[in-house]
């Protein structure tokens, strides 16, 4: 009796040491499945923008550029395998800052004129 509850107690603490020995996978650790959503809505507020003329082609090359900062910025914080709250924090802070500017830019007076357009306003071309 004595034997069995040794061999089943030794058994139990050897798997519980595995088990908290493996490393988590960086799948798992790192995925930052809010900040990636946030991301493709963003992207597609920007389309959507460039779509309907409510951005120039220098405020859409700005916007994605700040897009391309926040995914490396990403990146580097998933690149040991665990994204921080600290980390994470700052994603949200830099996805807050872009989303502003989003909106402002598509809700300012500029627009991209049409190709061939007059940019005075007048129709006809020459």
């Amino acid at each position: 009796m004595l034997i069995r509850t040794l061999i089943s107690g030794a058994s139990l603490a050897m798997l519980a040491l595995a088990a908290h020995a493996q490393p988590a996978t960086a799948a798992s650790a790192a995925a930052t499945p809010g900040i990636d959503q946030r991301e493709t809505n963003q992207a597609a507020r920007i389309q959507q923008g460039v779509a309907s003329g409510q951005l120039t082609r220098r405020e859409t090359r700005r916007l994605e550029r700040e897009q391309a900062a926040i995914a490396r910025t990403e990146d580097r914080a998933k690149a040991d395998g665990v994204v921080t709250r600290s980390e994470r924090r700052r994603l949200h802070t830099m996805q807050d800052a872009a989303s502003r500017d989003i909106y402002r830019q598509k809700h300012d007076r500029q627009q991209r004129r049409a190709p061939g357009a007059n940019p005075n306003g007048a129709p006809g071309g020459s």
